[in-house]
């Protein structure tokens, strides 16, 4: 990254509210050529490290069959690793919009690496599968906190008017990291044991820890502000029975299901409730965990409520492909892999381009093709899966998808984030960040629902489905996909690039 990269055009990456002095960098500014490099070392070394911690989430998606084989479980109790990594993620990151304005940022990295590391070294020791669950879980929160701080270091340093072209470039990370994951898996599942995967995992993420302790830059100044512990027990217990609940729609349709699904879900509708009724009346404040204010913003509301429905359909497909790809298809873990990096390549060679597109022309004009696109891509899928599909559709259609997803992701998350005034950008990079988890968790278990219910309707075993079988639950799964992405392209047409973000908020 060579472009010179200056704070906002307010003067600071500051906020425009008191600072805590205590913590807070020096009042002198340093020279415009040392600030200039600083930023750039600091958006090398965030996006080193998401690149880290995206590998490691999109490896396990590959992975899962062969982990279900040795661990003696069906797709069902399987999803967990990815349900539970996302729904940790998801209560997490609501209170990262108050981690970053109490914490400098060298500490909150510190922070996240450390949680990393720590999950990675407890799966990597995992005897059963309880034990993974919990690794993947510590591992999450890491994930959690390491995605807003970086979006967030990129709205405060970086001018609107190259926004659009360091999105670019963070989507490369954000893409190749998905696309290399499941062949490097694939590859290392074919040779080692599936614990290999986080001892690999393990060295990297250590290294990454000892570098950004040394090097990692603070570029924002800190405030005393109070955490609501009412809010994150809220968040938590919400976004918890809701997963919980989509979960259990699966084990209903293999008759494991230990509650009736409708049960949590409307516990965790009501408890989200609450949450939200207590974020409006602490926000009067400036003391809300997640401020609602940034839904002020029409722009900011229409891109997240787009970029959260291609979220569902997203993580959804994502984890369906491999069972179809294994079961059906009868790929190896390694081809497997294979079959989803040249999408994932593409994509992120594409952010760039869309990056400098979006820098003139706004997003609206790849918004929408992107959905189209997207919406071509899982109908698809959808009625081109089968016993006797060719792997050739499933990569052509995946390719697709993802080229799509690059025209979709970019110009929403600048035009999003770019409608706030700039002391909402913590909270709204952790907003954008909460619901593409609670999007992703939601799929993922919906979409595992439905293909378990497809599996189960043809009388095959749910653990080691026959090829016809798992062509069945993967035809309902990507049924869904193709209707969500309707919705997306409606949602798409009401994009739009905000002239400039707003003074304050109400």
């Amino acid at each position: 990254m060579t472009d010179t990269i200056a704070p906002d055009a307010a003067g600071s990456p500051a906020d425009t509210e008191p600072a805590n002095t205590q913590n807070a960098p020096s009042q002198v500014d340093p020279p415009a050529p040392a600030l200039a490099s600083r930023n750039r070392t600091a958006l090398r070394l965030l996006l080193a490290a998401v690149f880290v911690v995206f590998l490691n989430e999109t490896m396990m998606a590959v992975a899962l069959p062969r982990i279900q084989e040795s661990l003696h479980i069906d797709a069902t109790k399987g999803q967990w690793l990815t349900t539970a990594f996302a729904l940790t993620m998801a209560v997490v990151i609501p209170t990262t919009g108050w981690l970053m304005q109490r914490l400098r940022t060298r500490t909150v990295f510190t922070v996240a690496m450390s949680s990393f590391v720590t999950g990675t070294l407890i799966a990597a020791l995992s005897p059963v599968f309880e034990m993974l669950v919990v690794g993947r879980v510590v591992q999450a929160v890491g994930t959690a906190i390491m995605m807003p701080l970086m979006m967030t270091t990129v709205m405060t340093i970086v001018p609107m008017e190259e926004r659009g072209r360091v999105m670019g470039r963070v989507s490369i990370v954000m893409s190749v990291a998905p696309a290399v994951g499941p062949i490097v898996s694939g590859a290392l599942i074919q040779v080692l044991p599936w614990q290999g995967l986080f001892w690999v995992m393990l060295p990297i993420g250590l290294t990454m820890l000892v570098v950004g302790m040394r090097r990692v830059p603070n570029v924002s100044e800190t405030r005393s502000i109070p955490l609501d512990t009412l809010s994150v027990v809220l968040s938590a217990f919400a976004f918890s029975a809701l997963v919980f609940g989509f979960s259990q729609i699966g084990a209903a349709a293999v008759g494991e299901a230990s509650v009736q699904p409708w049960i949590p879900v409307a516990i965790g509708l009501a408890t989200l409730a609450l949450f939200v009724w207590r974020q409006l009346v602490l926000q009067r404040t400036d003391a809300a965990l997640l401020d609602l204010r940034t839904f002020l913003s029409r722009d900011f509301a229409v891109s997240v409520a787009m970029m959260t429905m291609a979220m569902v359909a997203l993580f959804g497909t994502f984890i369906v492909l491999p069972q179809f790809a294994r079961y059906t298809l009868g790929l190896e873990p390694l081809w497997v892999g294979a079959l989803l990096l040249p999408g994932g390549l593409l994509m992120g060679l594409a952010g760039p381009t869309v990056g400098r597109l979006f820098d003139r022309f706004g997003p609206r004009p790849l918004v929408v093709p992107g959905s189209i696109g997207l919406a071509v891509a899982l109908w698809t899928m959808a009625l081109g899966v089968g016993e006797n599909s060719s792997w050739v559709v499933l990569l052509a259609a995946h390719i697709l998808l993802m080229l799509s997803l690059a025209f979709l992701f970019t110009p929403a998350f600048s035009a999003s984030l770019g409608a706030l005034p700039q002391r909402l950008y913590s909270h709204g990079s952790a907003t954008i960040a909460t619901l593409q988890q609670v999007a992703g968790a939601a799929g993922t278990a919906i979409f595992i629902a439905l293909y378990a219910t497809g599996v189960a309707s043809t009388g095959a075993a749910p653990d080691l489905p026959s090829a016809a079988a798992a062509a069945a639950g993967a035809h309902l799964a990507f049924v869904a996909g193709g209707i969500l992405s309707l919705a997306v392209i409606v949602l798409a047409l009401f994009v739009r690039k905000p002239a400039a973000p707003a003074e304050s908020a109400r």
